[in-house]
C-alpha cells in the first residue's frame, strides 16, 4: 500500500478539465524548456531498459505487437514543500517513481506489451485544491510534459501497434486528457485496447466515442474506479459520488464479489495475498472489507485505500490486461 508514496486524495477531475481546458492554448506557449524525450533519461522505462524493480515480474518482446504507456501518480505531497512542479532532474523523486508506482503500479502490466514510462514535471498535490492560485497552470506544465512524451512515443516507437493506457490519480488526470486530444473520436482510436484510469472522479460520459467497459473482454474503452473502506471516508468520497465506476475485480458492474473471487494484491514486502478481501460496488466508489493478510492491522491505520488502487488489485489487474490483449489480437 506504500503509504508514504501514496498520498493523493484530493481529485477533482471533471471541474478541473472543464475549468483548465480553455487556457490550455496559452499556457502551453510558455518559454519553460521542454523536456527532450530522446533521451532515455527522460524515461522511467523503455522497452530493452527496464529497471530492476521490474525484472522480477517479466517482460514482452521487443516485438511485441502491443504497447503500454504509463503515467504515475502524484509523490509530490509534502506540505512544506513550497515547489508547483517536481524538477526533471530530481534524483530523489526519481527514485520515488521507480521504487513505489513502477514497482507495485506498472508490474501489473508488465507482461501485457512493451513497457514505456516517462518522467514528467507531475504538479504538487496541493495543485488540486488551489486551482486559482497557481494550481491550474501547474498542473497543465505537467500535462505539457505527458503530452510531449507520448507525441515522442507515437511518433519514434508506437509503429502502429495496439495501445494500453495506465495511470492512476494525477497519471490518470493527464491520460483523460491524451484520451481526449489523441483517442476520442479519431483515428488513433482504433488502436486503443483499453485505458486502465483509476484514482480520479470520471464522468461516465466524459468521451464522446470512448466507453466505461462493463465486461472483461471490452477493448477501445476505458476502467475506473475508486477504493474505500465500508465506512466511507465522507471528505474524499464527495469527489467520486456518482462517477464512473466498476468493480476490479468482475471488470463488470456486479455490486458484490467475495473473498474467493479477489486473485491477489501485491503487498510493499514484495508478497502476493490472494483472496484476501470482498468487493463492493457503490455509487462511484467500490469498497473493500478490511483485507486478510499478516499485516492486516495497518488498514485500520487508514483513511482510505486510494493508494492502493492498483496493487490492491494486482493479480486481477495482470489477468484483465493480458484477457484484452489476446482479444485485440484476435481482432486485428
Amino acid at each position: 500500500m506504500k503509504t508514504k508514496l501514496f498520498k493523493d486524495r484530493i481529485h477533482i477531475f471533471s471541474f478541473l478539465f472543464f475549468l483548465i481546458s480553455p487556457i490550455y492554448a496559452i499556457f502551453s506557449q510558455s518559454d519553460t524548456i521542454a523536456v527532450d524525450y530522446s533521451k532515455p533519461c527522460n524515461w522511467a522505462v523503455l522497452p530493452g531498459n527496464s529497471p530492476e524493480q521490474l525484472q522480477r515480474f517479466g517482460a514482452k518482446s521487443l516485438n511485441d505487437s502491443i504497447d503500454v504507456f504509463y503515467v504515475y501518480p502524484t509523490l509530490l505531497t509534502d506540505k512544506k514543500d513550497k515547489r508547483w512542479n517536481v524538477e526533471m532532474e530530481d534524483s530523489i523523486q526519481h527514485e520515488m517513481v521507480l521504487n513505489g508506482p513502477i514497482q507495485f503500479q506498472l508490474s501489473a502490466f508488465s507482461e501485457a506489451g512493451n513497457l514505456y514510462a516517462p518522467y514528467y514535471r507531475q504538479a504538487h498535490l496541493r495543485s488540486y485544491y488551489e486551482l486559482e492560485n497557481g494550481g491550474k497552470e501547474a498542473l497543465l506544465f505537467a500535462y505539457a510534459d505527458v503530452k510531449s512524451a507520448f507525441e515522442y512515443y507515437l511518433k519514434h516507437y508506437n509503429k502502429g501497434k495496439g495501445i494500453i493506457l495506465v495511470g492512476h490519480s494525477q497519471g490518470s488526470t493527464h491520460l483523460g486528457f491524451i484520451l481526449r486530444d489523441y483517442f476520442d473520436g479519431k483515428k488513433l482510436q482504433d488502436q486503443l485496447i483499453a485505458a486502465y484510469i483509476p484514482g480520479i472522479g470520471f464522468e461516465k460520459n466524459e468521451f464522446q466515442t470512448i466507453p466505461l467497459m462493463t465486461d472483461s473482454s471490452q477493448i477501445g474503452g476505458f476502467v475506473t474506479w475508486n477504493t474505500f473502506k465500508r465506512k466511507l471516508d465522507k471528505e474524499s468520497y464527495v469527489f467520486y459520488k456518482n462517477k464512473a465506476c466498476i468493480n476490479p475485480v468482475t471488470w463488470n458492474t456486479t455490486e458484490v464479489a467475495g473473498r474467493e473471487l479477489h486473485r491477489g494484491f501485491l503487498f510493499s514486502n514484495g508478497k502476493f495475498y490472494k483472496q484476501s478481501f470482498s468487493t463492493h460496488l457503490g455509487n462511484g466508489i467500490v469498497w473493500i472489507s478490511t483485507p486478510h493478510f499478516p499485516f492486516r492491522y495497518l488498514a485500520f491505520t487508514m483513511k482510505h485505500y486510494h493508494v492502493g488502487d492498483i496493487n490492491l488489485f494486482w493479480e486481477d489487474i495482470r489477468l484483465n490486461v493480458l484477457y484484452r490483449a489476446r482479444m485485440y489480437k484476435e481482432k486485428h
